[in-house]
C-alpha cells in the first residue's frame, strides 16, 4: 500500500474515532425523563423567545426537545417573550411565518397549549396588531393585548405572570418610526399606571413580570435600552416587594444577575434557534451562549427557573423560597 494511501486510511480512522466520541460526549451530557422529572411542581410553564428562524439553526431541534420534555413534565401553557418572527414581523394573520416560524415547527402533540406571547422589538417592525389578531385564528395564541396579565393556579398553588410591551418603552424604537411605526403610538402612561395596579392588588404566591427587553444584562447592544427599561419599570418593580422574577428576552443568551440590595432576579432567557456568545457583567450569577429555553416549576415553598439548553440539560436553575 502507498504511503499516502496509508496516511488517507489512518485520517479517516482518526476523523472516525473523533466523531464518536462528540457523539457519546452529546450522549453524556443530554438529559433524560428521569432528570427532567426532579423539575416537578404543582406549577409548570415554559418560556421561549427570539425563536423565529424558519426552523433553521437550532429552532427545530429545540422545538423537538420542548415537546419531548413536555412529555413528561407536562407544562401549562408557554410564555413566548418576543421575537417569535424575524427579522420584519409580519405583515398579516395570513402571512406564510405563522406557518414556517410557529405552527409547523411547534408541532409536537405536547405543545398544543396556551402560548402567552409579549411584542418583542422585530414584531414591531411588522404588524403589531396582527400578532394580537393572531389570537382569533391559532386556538393556542392567547394574546388578548399588548399587556395583560395571567394567572395561573394548581393545587393551591398560584404564579401570576405580568406580560408587559417593552418596545415603546425605550426611547431610541419610538424615535425610528420609519423601522418601527407603532412604537411612539403606544401610551407609556397608561401601560405603566396598569403595571404599578396590577402589581399593587397581586396577592399570588409567586409573581413573574415578563417582557422582551432586558433591565440588566450584558450586551453590546445600546445602552439606552437597558437606561430606559431601568428608569420607568424599577421603581414599580420595587414599589411593593412582590416581584420574585424579571424574565425576558432579546440578547439571545442566558443569563441570571442579582443586583445587591436587590430582592428581585434578572434572567434573560436564551434564543430558541440561535445564540450569541455573552460574558459576565455586574451581579452576574451565571451566563452561557447556548440556545435552549426556560422551564418555571412552582410549589407553594418554591418557585425555580430552570434554565436548560439545547441537549435538554438544566445549566442553571434560579431559585425563590418562600418562608
Amino acid at each position: 500500500m502507498k504511503k499516502t494511501e496509508r496516511i488517507r486510511l489512518q485520517m479517516l480512522k482518526l476523523a472516525a474515532a473523533v466523531a464518536v466520541m462528540l457523539s457519546v460526549g452529546a450522549a453524556a451530557g443530554a438529559q433524560t425523563p428521569a432528570d427532567w422529572e426532579k423539575m416537578d411542581g404543582d406549577v409548570i410553564v415554559y418560556m421561549g423567545n427570539d425563536l423565529g428562524r424558519n426552523g433553521y439553526y437550532e429552532q427545530k431541534p429545540v422545538a423537538e426537545l420542548m415537546g419531548r420534555m413536555a412529555e413528561t413534565i407536562g407544562p401549562e401553557c408557554v410564555i413566548a417573550a418576543g421575537d417569535v418572527h424575524h427579522f420584519e414581523g409580519v405583515r398579516s394573520v395570513q402571512d406564510p411565518l405563522w406557518m414556517t416560524n410557529y405552527e409547523l415547527i411547534y408541532s409536537h402533540p405536547e405543545l398544543m397549549l396556551d402560548w402567552f406571547p409579549v411584542l418583542g422589538n422585530h414584531e414591531y417592525r411588522g404588524n403589531t396588531q396582527a400578532v394580537l389578531d393572531y389570537s382569533k385564528v391559532s386556538r393556542r395564541w392567547e394574546m388578548p393585548a399588548r399587556y395583560y396579565t395571567k394567572v395561573i393556579s394548581e393545587d393551591g398553588v398560584s404564579l401570576r405572570i405580568v406580560f408587559i410591551d417593552t418596545t415603546p418603552l425605550i426611547s431610541k424604537y419610538r424615535q425610528e418610526t420609519d423601522k418601527y411605526p407603532d412604537a411612539a403610538a403606544q401610551d407609556n402612561a397608561a401601560q405603566l399606571a396598569w403595571l404599578d395596579s396590577t402589581l399593587k392588588n397581586a396577592r399570588e404566591d409567586w409573581v413573574v413580570v415578563v417582557g422582551h427587553h432586558p433591565i440588566y444584562a450584558q450586551t453590546s447592544k445600546d445602552d439606552v435600552e437597558r437606561q430606559d427599561m431601568q428608569r420607568q419599570l424599577l421603581p414599580i418593580l420595587h414599589k411593593y416587594g412582590n416581584v420574585d422574577i424579571y424574565a425576558c428576552g432579546h440578547i439571545h443568551n442566558f443569563q441570571h444577575i442579582r443586583m445587591p440590595g436587590d430582592s428581585i432576579d434578572y434572567v434573560v432567557n436564551t434564543s430558541g434557534s440561535l445564540a450569541r456568545k455573552v460574558e459576565p457583567t455586574e451581579g452576574t450569577v451565571f451566563c452561557s451562549g447556548t440556545e435552549g429555553f426556560s422551564v418555571f416549576s412552582a410549589t407553594k415553598k418554591q418557585l425555580r427557573m430552570f434554565l436548560v439548553d439545547k441537549t435538554g440539560k438544566a445549566v442553571h436553575t434560579v431559585t425563590k423560597t418562600n418562608p
